[in-house]
């Protein structure tokens, strides 16, 4: 599965859709994990939180982006304008944050992964997440497996289109505690796109590791394409509730349904 210099660690990169099984909120329910329950959290309850902290500084920062970003997507079919506040009374300013939610539903609802969406997103999951309304749950597999090849001298690190900022509010609050220090590092869609192959170079380059002693785990195709394109190794994780693949697809890509199945080199 993976070639390992014996002057390198290996480095196994994850995407974050493998490694989580379900959220945690109030009660716990069997779905996909970002589609089901992070993305939907959003689209419930964005317009609260933007009542909530729109007088906050970092909520205005958020809003600008998301405006900036509604100014670049001018050209776009359906894209949704977010006018300034005016002043005119709180008729105008609530006309202002429902544009908003508007932009945001848009936007998700094609599957985009715009930095303004991103951050936006990122500071809702916090506040959720710090005030106890989520949490996430790994599958039974991953962290015994973490451990392990942590044990044996390897470094793991996160790469999602999600921002790096919710990534980690999802390790440090899930069913199993904090595990932040499983991971040595993460990596979100400031470094490019997970279908670009540059990425995966630009990622090797930051952690100081060849592209062939990169193992890469993910369960989308396109983006195994583009880090096969880099040269780095990879494995196809089938989860339930993912998409599936095609019998070209299971073929020729080595196939796992769990990190358990991975009998991976110790590093030097």
């Amino acid at each position: 599965l993976i070639c390992c210099d014996s002057a390198l660690n290996l480095v196994v990169l994850a995407q974050f859709s493998c490694l989580c099984r379900r959220m945690c909120q109030k009660l716990t329910l069997l779905f996909s994990f970002i589609q089901d329950v992070l993305f939907p959290y959003i689209q419930d309850n964005v317009k609260e939180y933007l009542q909530t902290h729109w007088e906050e500084e970092e909520c205005q920062q958020d809003v600008n982006l998301l405006r900036k970003q509604a100014e670049e997507d001018a050209y776009l079919d359906g894209v949704v304008p977010i006018p300034a506040v005016s002043g005119h009374g709180a008729g105008d300013l609530q006309g202002v944050i429902q544009a908003v939610v508007d932009n945001v539903c848009w936007q998700m609802a094609l599957d985009r992964k715009t930095t303004a969406l991103k951050q936006l997103q990122g500071h809702m999951w916090r506040a959720a997440f710090t005030a106890g309304r989520m949490k996430a749950e790994f599958f039974a597999d991953v962290v015994p497996a973490v451990r392990k090849w942590r044990e044996a001298g390897m470094k793991v690190y996160i790469y999602s289109s999600g921002s790096v900022e919710a990534q980690k509010l999802l390790f440090g609050h899930s069913t199993e505690g904090n595990i932040l220090e499983l991971v040595d590092g993460h990596f979100d869609t400031q470094i490019g796109h997970k279908v670009e192959s540059e990425s995966y170079r630009k990622i090797a380059d930051s952690i100081g590791c060849a592209p062939h002693n990169i193992l890469f785990l993910t369960d989308v195709t396109r983006e195994a394409s583009a880090a096969e394109a880099a040269d780095v190794h990879v494995a196809v994780v089938v989860r339930p509730g993912n998409a599936g693949l095609t019998d070209d697809e299971k073929t020729y890509y080595s196939l796992i349904t769990s990190f358990s199945e991975l009998d991976l080199p110790a590093s030097a």
